[in-house]
Formats: structure tokens, sequence, C-alpha cells
């Protein structure tokens, strides 16, 4: 999107380690941000507390969404039902189909270019207790072109995704995509 065409207000960045390309993002926007590395052996609720308490310290509003993007980790029960509806995820294929645990990155794409698959796409949905089973907010499809490799086709759904999942967030922001009842975790 434009610059200044999202009136939705970012409140900061939290990620789970400190190379990642996004805090460079976010210094250059001028927006805090928090690292919560993992832990060894800690369980996925302690650390989901600890997301939890990092996102909390961003200043949580009233109709605060979680953006989840490039997230590898798979939220545990206690973090979804504390933001329960207000997780927005994105996957580089059109669900129901090529979802779930390990459908990520290059697996979701060999995954439907070996189904043969005439087109895919990216879907932005609401994240639930099951992995890629929330309630679908917008779908968008590409054609799959023959010759196409994972590589080739996770480009043409990655500008998708790019396109869209902002679209999405100002949709959220202006009520055109309605989310059930939000209330401050």
């Amino acid at each position: 999107m434009q610059k200044g065409a999202l009136t939705a207000k970012c409140l900061g960045l939290v990620t789970d380690s400190a190379d990642k390309a996004c805090i460079d993002k976010a210094k250059a926007a001028g927006l805090p941000f928090k690292i919560v590395p993992k832990v060894k052996g800690e369980s996925r609720e302690d650390f989901d507390r600890r997301v939890h308490d990092a996102v909390v310290s961003l200043g949580v509003e009233k109709n605060t969404v979680i953006a989840a993007l490039g997230w590898m980790f798979i939220f545990s029960s206690w973090f979804i039902q504390t933001w329960k509806d207000r997780i927005i995820n994105v996957h580089p294929a059109l669900l129901p189909k090529h979802g779930g645990k390990g459908m990520y990155g290059h697996h979701v794409h060999a995954a439907v270019l070996l189904a043969q698959e005439k087109e895919s796409g990216v879907t932005i949905h609401l994240m639930d207790e099951g992995v890629d089973t929330g309630r679908i907010l917008l779908q968008k499809t590409c054609p799959v072109l023959p010759g196409d490799t994972p590589d080739t086709l996770q480009k043409r759904v990655q500008e998708l995704e790019k396109e869209w999942y902002p679209k999405v967030l100002q949709m959220v922001e202006t009520g055109e995509i309605l989310l059930p009842s939000r209330l401050s975790p």
C-alpha cells in the first residue's frame, strides 16, 4: 500500500530473533520492538506468556489485533484464547488445501505443484487453536503456470501477500471486515 493509505496504527513489533530484517524496518519506521527469544526447554505456554507481555507492553488498545507475519511457532491454547479473534495470519495457499502443521514456505508451494493445482494464492485468516483452520477473511488467487517451481510460485504468492495483507488490516480498521467482539486481554 502507498505510504499513508493505511489508517490502522501499528503499535510495534514483537519478534523471536534479533537477526530479522523486520527489526531494521521497525527502526526505520520509528516503531518500538521487543525481542522474545525462545528458551530451550521452555513450554509453549510460558513462551507465549512472554510474547503476550511484550505485546501488552507496546500499548494494547481496545481494538488491537496481532498481525502474525513470519511467525513460525504454533501459539498455545492460552494465547489463542487470550487474543481470541484478534490474531490475523497469512497462509501462502488457498485454505483449506495445503494447510496445517508443516505447511509453510517451500513445502506449501511444492505441495501445490505436486497436486497439479491450476491456481494457488493467499489466504488471510483469523488464528484459532487449529493450524490454518481459523475463519477465512480473504483469499486471492494466482495461476499456477507451466514450468513453475516452488520458487517461482512463491514469488507470485508473496506479491499477493504484500498487496492484500495491509488491505485486510485496513478493512478491519474501517469495519469492512467485521471481527467478532474483541475485549482487551
